[in-house]
């Protein structure tokens, strides 16, 4: 039984789906930052995982934004830490965050219409705004 990431109750991830690559760290480091490779580039192929279903791999590419590809895979890179293990728990907390903020359904707007009483207040504010500003208006008969 292959080993599984539990995201919600209801939902886990295969770990097999998450596929890793450790590169080397951009930034100060002095020259330890040549030899290690301690950055993580975390890919998961949201569009084909058996362990989403479509409704959320839907929300998850869309959510993932520029992170996503054309192919529906999302790439994060995570090169916070100073160690390859602390990137890789940061990549893989991201990604989980990620699909539990997908499997929220977005609720629909629905449309609705002003009141009379509101119209009315509103049409009753802007004629007393429209007073004020014509009071401080200056005529030319002000000026004889």
């Amino acid at each position: 039984m292959p080993p599984y990431i539990p995201v919600t109750p209801t939902l886990n991830l295969d770990e097999a789906e998450l596929e890793m690559t450790f590169i080397r760290s951009s930034g100060p480091g002095g020259q330890n930052v040549n030899k290690v490779s301690s950055a993580v580039q975390l890919r998961f192929d949201a569009r084909r995982s058996p362990s989403l279903p479509n409704a959320v791999a839907v929300r998850l590419i869309k959510l993932a934004g520029k992170r996503a590809t054309n192919d529906g895979e999302i790439v994060i890179t995570a090169n916070q830490h100073r160690t390859q293990e602390m990137n890789r728990k940061d990549a893989v907390d991201r990604i989980l965050e990620l699909i539990r903020q997908a499997t929220v359904v977005q609720k629909k707007r629905v449309k609705t219409k002003p009141t009379r009483s509101a119209r009315a207040k509103r049409m009753d504010s802007k004629s007393q705004r429209s007073s004020t500003k014509g009071q401080r208006r200056v005529t030319s008969k002000d000026w004889d």
